[in-house]
């Protein structure tokens, strides 16, 4: 019998090591502590015009229910997908590739709803970071100007 329960006792903790990491994540798969950077967009008449109205990408709530918090804790798929982009920003400034570049450009193309006359968009990662007391931003990536294609990935 005490067999029995020493093997039941061995098996709860063993258990216990495999989910405790999953409940409660660790930080220390960080490299570095840094900033994000965030994805601004502009809607552009036509070529020769310049870009002047950066718009943030997928901006932030400013409040948010306690009912949306619990919801998000086991279902966001949009925070996912949001967390994926900024990995693609971080990506295009480490090692530029067409993939991340592309599906950056691809979910502001499908969440572009109204253009009002705009035919073309264009998009450039930002980071904010302060100086003394000052905050600053500064554009490290522009992309090129694209075509709208209106509420689909391509």
């Amino acid at each position: 019998m005490v067999f029995v329960k020493d093997c039941t006792v061995k098996f709860m903790f063993q258990t216990l090591k495999l989910v405790l990491p999953a409940l409660i994540p660790s930080w220390r798969f960080f490299d570095t502590i840094a900033p994000s950077p965030r994805i601004e967009f502009s809607l552009i008449k036509n070529k020769k015009t310049p870009v002047r109205n950066w718009k943030i990408f997928r901006p932030r709530p400013v409040t948010i229910s306690f009912f949306n918090m619990m919801t998000r804790m086991v279902w966001n798929p949009r925070w996912n997908d949001n967390l994926f982009l900024v990995s693609c920003a971080e990506r295009l400034m480490q090692k530029p590739t067409e993939h991340s570049y592309q599906e950056i450009l691809n979910r502001i193309q499908a969440d572009i709803k109204e253009s009002d006359g705009f035919s073309f968009v264009q998009f450039r990662l930002i980071f904010t970071h302060r100086e003394e007391e000052i905050l600053k931003e500064s554009e490290t990536f522009l992309s090129d100007i694209h075509e709208i294609h209106k509420g689909e990935y391509l």
